[in-house]
């Protein structure tokens, strides 16, 4: 699998994120671990296109934390690299989530090491609940 990061596995659609983010809906599994709180959608079951090879994401970093852009940028590549490095632990056999967002809840910025060890273990947990 290619370490790549196209526009397919980028969540974009505004009804999505509306759903993804919408307060007290029973379909969105969640979790927290340091550093991101994960939001996660399952895969529709009438869905016909359940040949996803992998979820779209989207990452956000609060303004409210972070008020200079730079940093938000700068903690944003980090996670997107993580997670760029570490999708292949998504196994196309097991039913994986539709879409995933990871919000960045640590109140500083933090090494891309650590960013990675969280990635990687919120991939797998995703993995886990969604089984």
């Amino acid at each position: 699998m290619p370490q790549t990061f196209p526009k397919s596995e980028r969540l974009c659609s505004k009804k999505i994120l509306g759903e993804l983010f919408k307060k007290g809906s029973a379909a969105v599994g969640t979790f927290y671990l340091f550093p991101f709180r994960v939001l996660y959608l399952p895969q529709p079951e009438s869905s016909s296109e359940s040949n996803v090879l992998l979820p779209a994401i989207v990452i956000t970093v609060p303004k409210r934390i972070f008020k200079r852009a730079v940093d938000r940028n700068l903690i944003r590549r980090r996670v997107r690299e993580a997670y760029r490095l570490n999708k292949h632990l998504f196994n196309p056999e097991k039913p994986l989530p539709a879409y995933i967002a990871f919000l960045y809840t640590a109140k500083q910025i933090i090494s891309f090491e650590e960013i990675e060890k969280g990635m990687k273990l919120a991939i797998v947990k995703c993995i886990m609940k969604n089984v």
